[in-house]
């Protein structure tokens, strides 16, 4: 099986040696640009930003935290990425966190974490505040000043000791196969599991990544993803490793501006987002009336391509223009992409290939890349990368398992869950599908029970069941999504079933009482978790015999009765 292996790159054992071949190799050039209040640019160059990892790592040494878990929760910004790379540039275990956690689910991450340090944003500040004195934590880092210890205050200190003698932080040695990043998956706060990753899997990943995408130096990317999301770290990596200019957005609002402010020509995003901004330009399109213009254009357009002309970015030159006029690839992960999205994206010039992968695998198992494209494939596996189908059926579909070194260590303290998935070396994805005769990988179905939604969040059912049903007075409950077109669910909803002899009132009295109590529920969730909508029945929901409910039967039922 032909694998993707197109681009040279260097190769490396860790994260650490990444960062010193960048500061090397790209020196003065920017790394980030950080964008002031008073609107003035700051350039952060990748020497600057390897000396203020070393600072802050140094600073974190000094305040005893060497060899401990440091947390860090926040936007993008360039202090968390600087924050990370300190810990596992310095073998502290990074803890990275949704800055979406209620303030429950904060708490229980830091103490199953047993981090001894947060790094902050200040917008989390009360947040942080009503954990303080319930967590592990003895070191709470702002990273603005103003709010106790702060960012600088850390950097000030590192630099301090390194320029009264102290090497002991920056001469680290690296365990490529150790602990690096503990990464906390979807779930409850008692069922979420925590990822072990080590820096090896990491590096393999970012190189992989390398090989396949034409990702050039000359290029800046916009932060979309997540910090804390594996496919955001990994992929700020990746920009690192390549020497690529990273920025960051002035929230969605300003996202037009900014891709044009900085001329961004790349940047890694989730299929939601990707279909806003072609959404957007359809929008504008109709609105100058130019439907059919662009239509034959598009058709023109392909017609020269199959000769070998590439006329795309010259015919359509005023649509690249609303999105800054330099986007020339986006990479697309975390949810299945729309294949008329990538096809609209494609026909304006711009490459839009995506990935597939999982926190487990570090992340990335397949990709595309705009010469291996195969229709309603994810590309071909990576380089490094082992795939087989196990448990096939007559069509060839079953369990996809993943075999490299970028698989997990295993599920933090929690031997079970980890050998549920594991087998003789092998990682159970718990997605369906199939390989080609040519090694292109197509997923099927997603994890039986899993709801996955069109931004990429997952979310688990029971999750949700177990709170609903401490409710006085629910008997039952069943949490579901509906994916209309495959790609994804729009919200999560749920039926609830209430004991009728418990339960006095008109129907519309019961239910509001109902909804009001999903309404609390939701106060302690993550916005992505809410609940969206209620069916309410005294009816019971098809089990098993031995009580059980069938999740495929039930769906059918609120289906059909929604046909109604």
């Amino acid at each position: 099986m032909k694998k993707i292996i197109l681009r040279p790159a260097k190769h490396f054992e860790n994260i650490k040696e990444i960062i010193y071949n960048s500061a090397k190799e790209y020196g003065e050039k920017a790394a980030y640009i950080i964008k002031h209040k008073n609107g003035e640019y700051e350039n952060k160059s990748y020497k600057k930003l390897l000396e203020d990892i070393n600072a802050f790592g140094a600073g974190l040494y000094a305040l005893g935290l060497k060899g401990k878990r440091v947390a860090v929760i926040g936007r993008n910004r360039y202090e968390w990425a600087v924050a990370h790379l300190a810990n596992v540039m310095g073998a502290i275990v990074s803890v990275p966190l949704d800055k979406d956690l209620q303030a429950n689910e904060l708490e229980d991450s830091l103490n199953r974490s047993g981090a001894e340090a947060l790094v902050y944003d200040e917008k989390l500040e009360k947040k942080v505040d009503a954990v303080k004195n319930t967590t592990s934590v003895k070191h709470f880092i702002c990273m603005k000043d103003g709010f106790g210890m702060s960012f600088n205050d850390v950097l000030k200190l590192g630099k301090e000791s390194i320029d009264g003698g102290n090497t002991d932080y920056v001469d680290c040695q690296i365990d490529a196969d150790a602990l690096a990043i503990l990464l906390f998956t979807s779930g409850t706060t008692d069922k979420s599991k925590a990822v072990m990753l080590c820096q090896r899997g990491i590096a393999q990943n970012v190189y992989d990544m390398q090989l396949v995408e034409d990702i050039r130096s000359s290029d800046v990317n916009i932060a979309f993803l997540p910090f804390h999301h594996i496919f955001g770290s990994t992929g700020f990596l990746v920009m690192l490793a390549c020497g690529v200019t990273t920025v960051f957005t002035d929230g969605l609002r300003y996202v037009k501006k900014n891709l044009k402010e900085y001329k961004v020509s790349l940047f890694i995003g989730v299929p939601i987002i990707l279909d806003s901004m072609y959404k957007n330009i359809e929008k504008e399109i109709k609105k100058q009336g130019k439907e059919k213009l662009i239509a034959v254009a598009k058709g023109v357009s392909r017609f020269l391509l199959k000769c070998g002309i590439d006329m795309r970015r010259v015919i359509f030159k005023a649509v690249i223009d609303q999105l800054g006029g330099a986007m020339r690839l986006i990479i697309s992960g975390g949810a299945p992409l729309d294949k008329e999205t990538a096809r609209n994206f494609r026909d304006l010039g711009i490459e839009l290939v995506q990935g597939y992968g999982l926190t487990e695998t570090s992340p990335v198992i397949a990709a595309e890349s705009w010469e291996f494209m195969r229709e309603n494939s994810v590309g071909k596996p990576m380089a490094s990368v082992d795939v087989r189908i196990d448990n096939k059926d007559e069509n060839g579909i079953g369990e996809i398992m993943v075999k490299g070194t970028n698989v997990m260590l295993g599920y933090y303290e929690n031997i079970e869950a980890t050998n549920a998935v594991m087998r003789d070396g092998w990682f159970n994805t718990g997605d369906l599908g199939y390989l080609d005769k040519d090694g292109y990988l197509f997923i099927t179905g997603r994890e039986k029970n899993m709801i996955v939604l069109k931004n990429g969040k997952k979310v688990f059912p029971e999750e949700l069941e177990t709170l609903i049903n401490r409710i006085e007075g629910v008997k039952e409950s069943f949490v579901y999504g509906i994916d209309e077109d495959g790609l994804g669910c729009d919200k999560v909803l749920c039926k609830v079933v209430y004991d009728a002899a418990e339960v006095s009132g008109s129907f519309e009295e019961i239910y509001e009482k109902y909804w009001c109590k999903i309404k609390e529920i939701n106060k302690t969730l993550p916005m992505y978790k809410y609940i969206k909508g209620m069916i309410l029945t005294d009816e019971p929901l098809v089990k098993t015999t031995t009580n059980k409910v069938k999740r495929k039967e039930e769906m059918a039922v609120i289906l059909s009765s929604e046909e109604k």
